[in-house]
Order: C-alpha cells, then sequence, then structure tokens
C-alpha cells in the first residue's frame, strides 16, 4: 500500500474530524456558554469592595465567596468530565447554563450573606461543567493537530468574558446598581441557552464516537484511576496547577483590593490595570497557540518560562522600596499576569495525548482541577493573612511563592515520566497506521 492511500485513510479515521465551517460555527455555540460563563465568575472581581460594604463583611468573609465557588467548580471537575464522557457535551452544557444563571440571578438578589454565598456555589456547579465541555466539543469537531490552536482560543474567549466584567459589569455596577446590573446581566445566561438547545451538536455526521460502557461505579473507577495512571494528565494537572493561580487570584478577587489599598491607585485606574490583564491574555493565547501547533516540544519550556517570569515580577513589586510600586512596575506584572492563563491551557497539552477519546472528558477533569486547587488555596490564604496582618499585601501575597515552588516540584519530577510514555504512545500509533488495511 503506498504512502499516499496510508496518509488518506488516516485522514478518514473518525476519531479525526475534518472541521470546516460547520466545525467552527457549532464550536462557536458552544465557545459562547463558556464566555458567558467567564462573565458571571468574574463578576464578583469588580464588585468585591461593593460586595463587603454590602454583606458587611471583612477580608476573609469576602474571600470566601469566591473560595466557596471555586471549591466547588474544582470539586465538580472529575464527576463533569465523567458526564460529558457517559452524556454528551450538549447535554452537560444545558445543565451548566441553568445553574449559573439561577447562581447569577440569586446573587443578584440576595439580601444576606448566607444566600449570596448559597448562590455563588450555584453559579460554580453551573461553571464547573462549561470548559470541560468546550474542550471535548473541540476534539470531536476539530482535527487533531488543531487542538492546542482551539483550546488556547476556547481560553481567549474566556478572558474576553472577563474583559466584559471588567469593562461593562463594572460600569453599570455603579451606574444602575447592584441588583439591575448583576440581575440584568443574567439575561445573557437566557440567550445562549436558546442558542445552544437550537444549534449545538455533539459531533459531526459519520463521527459518532464507537460504543463505550458508561454505567455503574466500576466504568467511574476504571475512567478516573485509568487517566491518572498517565503521566502526561499528571504532568497537566500540575502545570495547570502551577500557572493559572496567579491571574485567577488576582483578577478573581485581589488585584482591585492591592492595586486601591496598597497600591494607592484609584479605581479607574485600577480598573485598567486588570484590563489589561485580560488584553494580555488575549495576545499571549494566540501566540502560545500558534508556538505549540508547530512545536509540540516548547510546551513545557513555554509552562516554565510564565512561572519564572510571574515569580520575578512578583517578587520586584512586593519587595519594592517605598510605600507603593511605581506605575510601569504593575504594567510589567498584570502584563506578565496575561500569560497565566495561556500557560495554564498548555497542561491540557499534555493530558489530551496521553489518553483514548473515551477519556478525554475524564483526564480534562483531573487536569482543571489543578489551577483551580492552587486558587482556591490561595484566595483563602491571602483573605486569613490579611485579617491576621492587618492588611499587610506584602505578606498576604507571598503565598504566590509557595505554591509556584510545591507546583514546580512536580512538574520536574513528572516530565521525564510524561516524555516516555508519549513517545511510546506515537510509536505505537505509527505502528497501526502503517499496518492498516488498503
Amino acid at each position: 500500500m503506498s504512502s499516499r492511500s496510508v496518509s488518506a485513510r488516516s485522514a478518514s479515521l473518525p476519531g479525526d474530524p475534518p472541521g470546516g465551517r460547520r466545525a467552527v460555527a457549532v464550536w462557536a455555540v458552544g465557545v459562547s456558554v463558556y464566555f458567558v460563563a467567564v462573565i458571571f465568575r468574574t463578576s464578583l472581581g469588580v464588585a468585591g469592595l461593593d460586595a463587603a460594604d454590602r454583606f458587611h463583611v471583612g477580608a476573609s468573609a469576602l474571600s470566601t465567596f469566591s473560595i466557596l465557588q471555586l471549591l466547588v467548580y474544582a470539586g465538580m471537575q472529575i464527576p463533569v468530565g465523567l458526564l460529558v464522557d457517559r452524556l454528551g457535551t450538549k447535554k452537560v452544557l444545558a445543565i451548566g447554563v441553568v445553574l449559573f444563571t439561577a447562581g447569577q440571578v440569586g446573587f443578584a438578589l440576595s439580601p444576606s450573606y448566607g444566600m449570596a454565598l448559597a448562590s455563588r456555589a450555584l453559579l460554580g456547579c453551573g461553571d464547573a461543567m462549561t470548559f470541560i465541555s468546550v474542550l471535548r466539543l473541540g476534539t470531536r469537531w476539530f482535527p487533531a493537530r488543531r487542538g492546542p490552536l482551539v483550546a488556547q482560543l476556547a481560553g481567549l474567549v474566556g478572558m474576553a468574558g472577563n474583559l466584559v466584567s471588567t469593562l461593562v459589569l463594572a460600569r453599570l455596577l455603579h451606574g444602575v446598581g447592584w441588583t439591575a446590573a448583576f440581575g440584568g446581566s443574567a439575561l445573557a445566561g437566557a440567550v445562549v441557552f436558546v442558542l445552544l438547545l437550537v444549534f449545538l451538536r455533539d459531533h459531526p455526521e459519520g463521527y459518532e464516537p464507537e460504543p463505550f460502557p458508561h454505567h455503574g461505579s466500576a466504568y467511574v473507577r476504571r475512567q478516573i484511576v485509568a487517566s491518572w495512571k498517565e503521566p502526561g494528565t499528571r504532568l497537566g494537572m500540575w502545570v495547570h496547577f502551577t500557572t493559572q493561580f496567579p491571574a485567577m487570584v488576582f483578577l478573581l478577587l485581589w488585584g482591585l483590593p492591592f492595586l486601591v489599598e496598597a497600591q494607592g491607585l484609584s479605581r479607574a485606574a485600577a480598573g485598567d490595570l486588570l484590563t489589561l490583564v485580560v488584553l494580555s491574555n488575549m495576545v499571549v493565547g494566540l501566540v502560545y497557540g500558534q508556538i505549540v501547533a508547530r512545536h509540540h516540544a516548547a510546551r513545557l519550556p513555554l509552562a516554565l518560562g510564565t512561572v519564572g517570569a510571574t515569580a520575578a515580577v512578583w517578587a520586584a513589586t512586593l519587595l519594592h522600596p517605598g510605600p507603593h510600586a511605581p506605575m510601569w512596575l504593575l504594567i510589567v506584572l498584570c502584563t506578565v499576569l496575561g500569560a497565566c492563563g495561556p500557560a495554564s491551557m498548555l497542561g491540557f497539552d499534555f493530558a489530551r495525548p496521553a489518553n483514548p477519546p473515551e477519556r478525554q472528558g475524564t483526564a480534562s477533569g483531573i487536569t482543571n482541577m489543578g489551577g483551580f486547587v492552587a486558587s482556591m488555596t490561595t484566595l483563602l490564604a491571602i483573605g486569613v493573612l490579611l485579617d491576621v496582618t492587618g492588611d499587610n499585601y506584602t505578606v498576604a501575597f507571598c503565598t504566590v511563592f509557595v505554591l509556584q515552588a510545591l507546583g514546580l516540584s512536580q512538574i520536574l519530577r513528572l516530565r521525564e515520566q510524561a516524555a516516555r510514555r508519549e513517545r511510546e504512545r506515537l510509536v505505537a500509533s505509527r505502528v497501526e497506521t502503517v499496518h492498516v488495511p488498503a
């Protein structure tokens, strides 16, 4: 059999869909759901000081909003991955939209701290169902070689949602008030729910996944154990853990208070710097996606370089003499923090080739859990340290270095195992391709 016939046969395999305009249209519907989920998730980041006044709470209680939301999100990642593998993207996304929209409405109407907490937990539950579903949608509609770029584009759209929170929701909040701003934004959830029901499909025709047993506790254990045994899954989780949380913590809650209270900026100037983080994320995401799509070996150097740059610029900011860091240094800080999101997406590029299609949801759930566990831990630690030290942000933000050191040690420990296992799978797949019958 000629090499041309092998290539043609390989290109038509059900596991590698052709992509095209139809794929882009369907994927865009799924990503629009993630876009709205991120708006709702990050809405507290621009309302932290308002929430403290509304519910009469301090730093620790304020951080509990985001901690609970992330706790629910992180705890849901593996169950959601299993659900995506079992039910498909459309059903899981539909459930997610209903939950996070109800959570946003509840947060808008909450008269008490307790009800507001419950609403954020509900929002976190729905939010947890979006990103893994969108990743799976990408693997079902686009060729595998497009995987890194498609994943980075999904992350870029998520950051666009963060940008909407920073630019639009913040202004609405101070213009029309708490209830109208949060309640009005919930209408976006209803819009994407209709789009989802009408236009989204789990996979293109002719590319249905092979039947796979999805029932019973044995299936759950098998999926989790098999995914976790792959060094690539664990490496992906630790890459996500180490790279994502500095920017997540900054954007989700503590960036605005740090810039206003510790650095003496106005709310407007602080909002501009938060916007810079988001814009930097979007630009770097496109660059990282193109680099990894062309040079697969660049994944780890990009991740490690981002960790090193983040640690260096945080150290320079926190240790700068004088009461406030200069504006140029804060600009550098926010620009570098913008690389954290794209770097965290590299974790999925380690987990994806390590697992077969029927385990993609579960493996992505394990990977995605890493960064949110780190973010939740850091949010809590910063809130507690601020209360204990009398709002000493220098001490509180040193938590960043502790978690970076932990994650970096695990990345260095697993990198050789993951690389060896990936080479073995690549060789095996080439052997199978050569023996495909004419």
